[in-house]
């Protein structure tokens, strides 16, 4: 398994996190959804330093070093400003309540009561 982090600075790209938000909703998350190989996406911020990226766990090498949607880099206008490859040495899966971490965030905490 390959773990991957890509972070971008957004200060200087007129960007910022809550900016982003509705490309997650809209077409992020359920684009990479269908990513072969993907085990696990998960979207991260730091809006006091401008921060934005995302961590990758992939099931293979080969499946890390495959091309992906560039939409977020069209969208930032460049591409990310770090990106990390990592082995993973374990994973594991807490006990948790939620089945499914597909609709959480803060991306899905600003919709509206009727969306």
């Amino acid at each position: 398994m390959k773990a991957v982090v890509a972070w971008w600075d957004l200060a200087s790209c007129g960007r910022d996190a809550a900016s982003l938000r509705a490309f997650l909703r809209e077409e992020a998350v359920a684009r990479f959804a269908q990513v072969a190989g993907l085990r696990l996406k998960v979207w991260i911020s730091d809006a006091p330093t401008g921060r934005w990226g995302a961590i990758f766990l992939w099931e293979s090498a080969e499946a890390a070093a495959q091309q992906l949607p560039a939409r977020a880099a069209e969208i930032i206008g460049r591409p990310p400003t770090e990106v990390h490859v990592f082995d993973v040495e374990a994973a594991t899966e807490g006990r948790h309540g939620t089945p499914d971490l597909a609709g959480l965030g803060l991306a899905y905490a600003e919709r509206s009561p009727a969306a």
